[in-house]
């Protein structure tokens, strides 16, 4: 039913041939000076576009798709064409115009992006004048409609009280919409840069029935709304992240990457499938560090990572971060390699990074090097008119705006016709290189990988594909023994299985905030569990407590019961932890333990767990130290006065004890937080009196 509908509609719409008033190869034209000519825009419009299946979706690899490894699925998405199925394409074309006009979003003023905004706005008003320079629609100019995208969220940490106030976060780019819409009476929209902007110009777009054509997003959600107003020429995050992956874990054999990113939006949703790919990959990333728009100090994040014992870093952050993080990380004397998000490579970060940058390496939607004659006669004529070489803000936005031109001069002034148009858009060559486009309108073409060698970058392709297997050596075959067995005889050793994923094996160390030391008085030791109290007045318990005493530590018990409503118990050890200020946490069962522990994360306090539940200990929680269920409570309290003998009262010295693999009262952890074994007698004198 649904591909009758279609040749019904394409039946419709498609009489005849064809006709190309501004056609691809008019739009790449560099010869601006050509005669003014009037054509037959929109005369013959294409249909629909044709139902066609490309799978896997967005070329994901097997060993990356969700779950790949376990199942496959009954159904997918994204595949097929969203088609419009609307009445649009009826409503005739307008006869009483005198422009044809293009709304354009972006952040162009008042905006921490606005220097990007600009170029974008350059790149898409150089195919406007072009396109007029050849004669326009039909002898009619092209026009950009130009509209901010204000950002009142991160504009007032970048200009203060000195700027607009009036509109909403969500509201402005909304507002924006419905003005190109209706008032302007536009025939596409043009943005934005920021994902945010985009999801809610393409809701817009949704009611109003409207073309969005994008130039720089990369957040997958969009197109993955199945609204069919969108089409979008840059590779998304998950194509980006998805070939950073197979060359850092697959080519290169990198195991424990660190993430560094920005916090914000593109930060966020950025990294979600970088972090997917490294944990499918079965190396799940060892620590993620973010740092605020704006911030110029990366030192405490660095020192974290150095911490993690990372072997490699990937970073999502623009030009001017990544230098400043690449001259810091190695001031540090870190040596880590480093790899970027298409935003952290060009000219800008070379040039602010110096030596720094040697080394690093990004992935990016286009070769800016190649000696493609069209893209060199594109870089003059827009160094001529914007004195800056263009980067990808501005190719990609000339690119995305000449094939909306074509489109519009294919389909004519009607919306949903120019729709179909871009919809039957399967392959384009642009100035920036040729790009493919799936069922959802997005660009799927093979990113680069940029690597900065010498003071200069250099690309190549990259791949989300595995690379095939070698072939296995041959070697020369060796006469057997005289006593060996018949090869029938002779069982073949099975291979030996492969974790799927490495998590916790080498411990992990406590990279926050230092901290201080408890007040002078009693040393309060909390006792977490079933039957808490009696434990506590128990006379092996209340026999250390005395020892302590008569040798010049006042020791406390803090009894929480856990056979309680877990609320209760909950509200009893954060008064136990915030208000008594303890010092450690002796959890008596493997229930308690999980709660103490996650207790422990935000209070920063070392949790000593009586469980044989080893998933304690395989969080990544530098606060939990796991003891045999059948350890007596008084010989996990004697170990830890004995700690305390070390440290002194202060929460991050005594995890450090119990961390180094030392003895103490006979007892020593990993550092993983597992028990190495006893050491000694465990019925020693903790105090040495």
């Amino acid at each position: 039913m649904r591909k009758r509908g279609l040749l019904v509609i394409a039946g419709v719409l498609s009489i005849g041939v064809a006709v190309r008033c501004l056609g691809q190869d008019a739009a790449r034209s560099v010869d601006t000076s050509a005669a003014k000519k009037v054509c037959e825009c929109g005369a013959h419009p294409p249909g629909p576009p044709r139902d066609r299946t490309v799978s896997p979706y967005a070329g994901t690899p097997d060993d990356l798709k969700p779950f790949g490894k376990f199942t496959k699925p009954y159904d997918v998405n994204y595949v097929t064409p969203n088609i419009y199925m609307g009445a649009a394409r009826s409503i005739p074309d307008p006869t009483d115009i005198s422009e044809v006009r293009i709304g354009f979003i972006g952040p162009i003023e008042h905006h921490p992006d606005q220097v990007f905004g600009l170029r974008m706005l350059h790149g898409a008003q150089m195919a406007i004048d072009e396109a007029n320079a050849r004669g326009g629609y039909g002898g009619k100019p092209f026009k950009l409609m130009v509209h901010n995208d204000y950002d009142n969220w991160q504009a007032k940490t970048v200009y203060g009280p000195d700027r607009p106030s009036d509109s909403g976060i969500w509201g402005s780019p909304s507002d924006q919409a419905v003005k190109m819409v209706y008032d302007d009476q536009d025939w596409a929209i043009f943005g934005s840069i920021s994902s945010e902007t985009t999801h809610i110009v393409l809701r817009v777009a949704l009611r109003a029935e409207i073309p969005v054509v994008n130039s720089e997003n990369t957040d997958p959600t969009v197109p993955e709304t199945t609204i069919p107003w969108y089409f979008g020429v840059m590779q998304d995050d998950r194509q980006q992240s998805y070939t950073l992956a197979r060359h850092i874990f697959t080519e290169l054999g990198l195991k424990r990457v660190a993430l560094f990113r920005v916090n914000n939006r593109y930060g966020r949703f950025g990294v979600g499938k970088f972090r997917d790919a490294a944990r499918r990959l079965g190396h799940p990333l060892v620590i993620e560090q973010k740092y605020l728009p704006g911030d110029t100090d990366y030192s405490q994040q660095l020192r974290i990572i150095r911490d993690s014992r990372a072997d490699a870093i990937a970073i999502w952050a623009n030009e001017e971060q990544t230098a400043l993080f690449l001259k810091q990380l190695r001031a540090a004397g870190m040596k880590q390699r480093v790899f970027g998000a298409y935003r952290t490579l060009g000219p800008a970060m070379l040039a602010e990074a110096g030596d720094a940058a040697e080394g690093f390496e990004a992935v990016y939607p286009y070769d800016p090097t190649r000696n493609d004659p069209r893209w060199i006669v594109f870089n003059k004529r827009y160094e001529d008119q914007f004195h800056e070489r263009p980067d990808h803000y501005g190719a990609l936005a000339f690119d995305a705006m000449n094939a909306l031109l074509d489109s519009i001069c294919k389909a004519g002034l009607n919306r949903a016709r120019i729709h179909d148009a871009l919809a039957n858009i399967e392959d384009y060559d642009g100035v920036t290189g040729h790009m493919i486009f799936d069922p959802n309108e997005k660009n799927v073409a093979p990113l680069y990988l940029g690597v900065v060698h010498n003071g200069a970058i250099a690309y190549r392709v990259a791949t989300m594909e595995a690379p095939a297997a070698q072939a296995p050596e041959v070697r020369p075959a060796t006469p057997a023994a005289p006593q060996a067995p018949p090869i029938s005889q002779t069982a073949p050793a099975a291979p030996e299985a492969q974790p799927y994923a490495r998590v916790g094996e080498d411990g992990v160390d406590y990279a926050g905030p230092h901290q201080m030391d408890l007040p002078a008085g009693p040393v309060n030791i909390v006792l977490f569990g079933p039957k808490a109290s009696a434990v506590a007045s128990s006379p092996e318990m209340q026999a250390e407590v005395a020892s302590a005493a008569f040798k010049g530590r006042t020791l406390k018990l803090l009894p929480v019961e856990s056979d309680q409503n877990w609320g209760a118990a909950s509200a009893a050890l954060v008064h136990a932890l915030m208000d008594d200020r303890a010092l450690a946490i002796l959890a008596l069962d493997r229930d308690s333990s999980h709660l103490a522990e996650q207790l422990a994360l935000k209070s920063f306090v070392p949790v000593v767990a009586l469980a044989a539940d080893k998933t304690l200990t395989s969080t990544n929680i530098p606060w939990i130290f796991r003891l045999q269920p059948d350890t007596a409570p008084a010989t996990a309290l004697r170990m830890l006065v004995a700690a305390e003998c070390q440290s002194g009262a202060n929460s991050e010295r005594l995890r450090n004890v119990l961390a180094s693999e030392a003895g103490v009262s006979g007892i020593a952890f990993l550092p993983t937080g597992e028990p190495r074994g006893q050491q000694g007698n465990p019925n020693s004198d903790p105090l040495g009196k």
